[in-house]
């Protein structure tokens, strides 16, 4: 099964180097020529994923169309823009497995909606789990959760990017597989307020607790299975992102913690902390369904820029007590 990876990001390149392992070819989209260039070249991709040899298998391309030449795509583009990039590819009747975390902004649609609006014959999976790029591409040990309604299609997906040092867990819960990614990025955003506040790793763990209970809420109350956000697509994920500074959205939050406005540190970014752009739709999508989630309301109010660092705390911690529910 030939693969083929639609993003050159961090991400997009470290899972070519998953799927190329063994010399298998691999076709790399970017659309950076710089970084088509330097793939080709030199084997390695210095602007997103620099120190990190990459597998001769790997052919990068900045051109969608030669993408009909694969049996199967991932998807690795940012969330905001899937459904522009799906309608400019060969798509057809080919496989994608969508790998970019988030909500849609403008219809509060998850990516597998937009995928099969855009790409109607196309079958569809999600690759979601606790993954930073540049670990998984220096072959470090990384479990993951590969989802698909067809339950052969997803073994066959598992077996073919499956690797002594990359796990892949098949799950039927599209759905939840897709909400644990999206919310998981809005709290990593959250924790990094903490952490950029100095409050301590007692509320950094209280806040990974209660969101954990935000996200379970919300993927239930949209048809996820609970145990699909306990697993390594929603809790796994979580705490990996809302711990380190290699979380894109985690370093946002920090930067709000010391007092950094939104609007300066997310122009100053070459790759896109996603919860920025999840929050607010998230936000109005819980209020939809009759889910409450402090804690996305507050990032949400950070990001407006209508309370401080002080203010959302103090909202938080004056809530009416009430039993520790997860749903």
């Amino acid at each position: 099964m030939k693969l083929g990876v639609i993003g050159g990001g961090a991400w997009g390149t470290a899972l070519a180097q998953i799927a190329a392992t063994g010399g298998q070819e691999t076709l790399l989209w970017a659309r950076e020529s710089d970084v088509v260039s330097a793939i080709n070249a030199t084997h390695e991709n210095a602007l997103f994923l620099p120190g990190i040899a990459l597998s001769p298998g790997i052919v990068a391309t900045d051109n969608l169309a030669q993408l009909a030449a694969c049996d199967a795509l991932l998807v690795v583009t940012p969330a905001q823009f899937l459904g522009r990039v799906l309608a400019e590819t060969p798509v057809g009747k080919r496989p994608l497995i969508l790998c970019s975390k988030g909500i849609e902004a403008e219809t509060q649609r998850l990516m597998s909606d937009v995928a099969a609006d855009t790409c109607p014959e196309a079958p569809i999976a999600v690759l979601s789990g606790p993954t930073f790029a540049h670990e998984v591409a220096q072959g470090l040990p990384t479990a993951i959760t590969l989802a698909c309604a067809d339950a052969e299609l997803g073994r066959q997906l598992a077996a073919r990017i499956a690797q002594p040092h990359f796990r892949p867990y098949v799950s039927n819960d599209v759905i939840g597989a897709e909400i644990g990614g999206a919310v998981k990025n809005v709290l990593a955003i959250a924790c990094g307020v903490v952490d950029g506040a100095g409050l301590g790793q007692n509320a950094r763990a209280s806040l990974i607790a209660r969101g954990f209970a935000e996200m379970t809420r919300f993927g239930v109350a949209r048809g996820a299975q609970p145990e699909t956000l306990a697993g390594l697509s929603g809790l796994g994920d979580l705490v990996l992102t809302c711990s380190s500074t290699s979380s894109r959205n985690f370093s946002l939050g920090k930067g709000l913690g010391e007092g950094q406005s939104a609007a300066a540190l997310l122009s100053d970014r070459r790759t896109v902390a996603e919860g920025a752009y999840t929050a607010a739709v998230l936000q109005q999508a819980a209020r939809a369904v009759g889910v409450d989630m402090p804690i996305v309301d507050a990032v949400c109010a950070l990001l407006a820029g209508e309370m401080d660092v002080r203010g959302v705390m103090a909202a938080l911690l004056s809530r009416p007590l009430r039993g520790e529910a997860l749903i």
